[in-house]
């Protein structure tokens, strides 16, 4: 008789393993390479069982974008805790997560991906103009300076320019660039 049937499910950790999955292939091949097909094959879960999971490929990319906004709120929530002073405090851990996206390929292929779909895909950029509503009035009492604002946007610009790898900002000029900027969420 077959153990198929006797072993124990672990739905979380399937999902998760599709994700990452998911997220792995739209880092190599780009977002186009992420079908139900390529992540069923690539996870060794059946079809059905991604079905069950992710009913479209707009879920799996939604859910795709959900999991990679919760590391990168993680991160941010661990650079915040880090830092003693409050004011500028959401700002700092923004610009320097942000930043630090460069230096984890694995999370930057992802970032990069999704952040292209993220120009192209209206749900997904809803999505995330939520996140910074949400993030802008959670921070309102300590990162609501006019220059906390221009980091931040400086954070998206830097953002932008390592994902298009449109300008050569490395090494000691990217540090005092960040320095400069982390200066300014101190007034």
């Amino acid at each position: 008789m077959s153990n198929a049937h006797h072993r124990k499910k672990q739905p979380v950790l399937v999902r998760q393993q599709l994700l990452e999955v998911a997220a792995r292939l739209a880092g190599e091949q780009g977002m186009s390479a992420v079908t139900l097909d390529a992540v069923s094959a690539a996870s060794g879960v059946s079809k059905g069982g991604l079905l069950h999971h992710f009913p479209t490929k707009n879920a799996l990319l939604d859910a795709l974008f959900e999991s990679l906004l919760e590391k990168f709120d993680a991160e941010i929530d661990q650079l915040m805790r880090a830092d003693p002073l409050p004011q500028g405090r959401f700002s700092r851990a923004y610009l320097q997560a942000v930043s630090g996206l460069k230096d984890r390929p694995d999370d930057s292929r992802s970032w990069t991906q999704v952040t292209i779909a993220l120009l192209a895909e209206p749900r997904l950029r809803l999505r995330w103009r939520q996140w910074v509503a949400e993030r802008a009035e959670e921070y309102i009492g300590t990162d609501s300076a006019l220059d906390t604002l221009i980091v931040r946007f400086a954070a998206d610009g830097l953002w932008l320019a390592d994902t298009l790898e449109s300008h050569d900002i490395s090494g000691a000029l990217r540090r005092e660039l960040i320095a400069r900027l982390i200066e300014l969420t101190h007034k």
